[in-house]
């Protein structure tokens, strides 16, 4: 067994309380984290360091080109391959793309890729096409790919099932087990009225979700205006 803790956080380009935010990421210590809404303007590159440092991690991918997406990992993470995509451009719309990275942890190779997608859905879905034409090039044959970030999209969605192409929602997958009748709705938008779960992770079946949480604290409440999702795969 490989474990591998994926942390998933749109960091509202740190406009929020940092010093919360640092302690929020320091708590969770994931060996890998997918940022959204990460620095994108002006001193970017040293904004995004300084963001990782702070957080314990270093920067492995991503910034400006991807569409402000980060991957940041630990030192405990080895690189194998990066990939910086941008999407096609729509006109009057943000710029999109997406941080992907081949990883290896304890010999054991993976991938991730991080996305903040856009509010319609139209884009979105073009973009998870082109996210999955790059993919099958970028990633090599029987390594397992995990995929998420901010959806912009609710569960049930076009953008959602298309997504589940790349594998099963993780979330979904923990808690299905879980007894509880109410269950955990997973909220994650806003951090201090969660009504919305638009932030999740959808793995290769290779990549088997244990655990998953969306994390809730004082700190988590001025952060950013996202709630992160931490999930922990077995990438055995």
């Amino acid at each position: 067994m490989t474990l591998v803790k994926l942390l998933s956080y749109n960091v509202r380009s740190l406009r929020d309380d940092t010093a919360a935010l640092a302690r929020v990421m320091r708590q969770v210590a994931p060996d890998v984290a997918i940022i959204q809404e990460a620095p994108r303007f002006l001193r970017w590159r040293s904004q995004c360091a300084a963001l990782a440092r702070r957080a314990g991690l270093v920067v492995v991918t991503g910034g400006r080109a991807t569409g402000a997406n980060l991957v940041l990992s630990s030192l405990a993470v080895d690189v194998v391959a990066t990939h910086e995509i941008g999407f096609s451009r729509d006109q009057n719309l943000h710029h999109r793309g997406v941080a992907l990275a081949v990883l290896r942890l304890s010999g054991t190779e993976f991938a991730v890729a991080g996305t903040h997608l856009d509010l319609i859905e139209s884009p979105r879905l073009r973009h998870l096409d082109e996210l999955a034409e790059h993919a099958a090039t970028a990633v090599p044959a029987g390594v397992p790919l995990i995929v998420g970030g901010d959806l912009n999209a609710l569960p049930g969605s076009a953008t959602w099932r298309r997504l589940e192409r790349f594998g099963p929602d993780a979330f979904a997958t923990v808690t299905a087990a879980v007894t509880d009748p109410a269950g955990d709705p997973g909220y994650t938008y806003s951090s201090t009225d969660p009504v919305r779960r638009i932030d999740a992770l959808f793995a290769d079946p290779r990549a088997v979700p244990v655990s998953a949480e969306v994390l809730s604290s004082d700190d988590v409440r001025i952060a950013s205006d996202h709630r992160p999702l931490v999930v922990e795969f077995d990438i055995g």
